[in-house]
């Protein structure tokens, strides 16, 4: 098994899969990973929809701007944010936290006024907000797929009403992301990464 620093040294975006399907029970063990994921207050607003069928992904693919890559892998995950979960989550969690004295009682009253605004915000807009909860859970699968053999790659460039209306959610739904899935057909090299120092600021 890979160390977490082979796995971060290791990832690619893979775009051309093997035909071969996906074990339930290794998409079991990638869901997993994402369960465990962090999140603010603990709310966990991340929610998955495992997509097998030619037909959906197909169009997963014309809703990705006409992506083929997408509906060749044996597995689509479409990654998506509950909101009402996430503000209700919020306050609950919070409590929790506060109850066990992980947070402060000031920070539990200003998260607690944070998640009174966030609720009378219009759902769009609340979305984008907690999105990078779901990423974090997104990249726990990217990174704990590597242990099966598995490649993945992020796909953000969407039509998400396109996507929401092949599932019939509502705007509660925030799509962040599309993550293929599969066993790779292609071994890319590593892209250039900026070095060290010119990271820091």
């Amino acid at each position: 098994m890979l160390t977490t620093k082979e796995a971060i040294e290791e990832r690619r975006s893979i775009r051309k899969f093997k035909p071969e399907p996906v074990p339930d029970e290794l998409l079991a063990e990638l869901l997993d990973a994402a369960r465990l994921a962090p999140s603010g207050c603990n709310a966990q607003p991340w929610r998955f929809k495992i997509v097998k069928d030619s037909d959906t992904k197909g169009k997963l693919a014309q809703a990705a701007f006409d992506q083929p890559f997408i509906a060749a892998a044996p597995v689509v995950l479409v990654c998506c944010a509950d909101i009402r979960g996430y503000v209700e989550g919020m306050v609950s969690c919070t409590e929790d936290l506060g109850k066990i004295g992980a947070v402060e009682d000031r920070v539990v009253k200003i998260i607690l006024k944070a998640s009174d605004r966030m609720s009378e915000m219009p759902l769009e807009q609340v979305g984008p907000r907690i999105a990078l909860n779901v990423a974090i859970a997104v990249e726990h699968i990217a990174l704990r797929a590597l242990d099966f053999g598995l490649g993945s790659c992020w796909i953000r460039l969407f039509d998400e009403s396109a996507i929401k209306g092949i599932f019939g959610w509502d705007d509660n739904l925030h799509v962040v992301a599309l993550l293929p899935l599969g066993y790779p057909a292609e071994a890319p090299l590593p892209r250039k990464r900026r070095a060290l120092e010119d990271i820091l600021l």
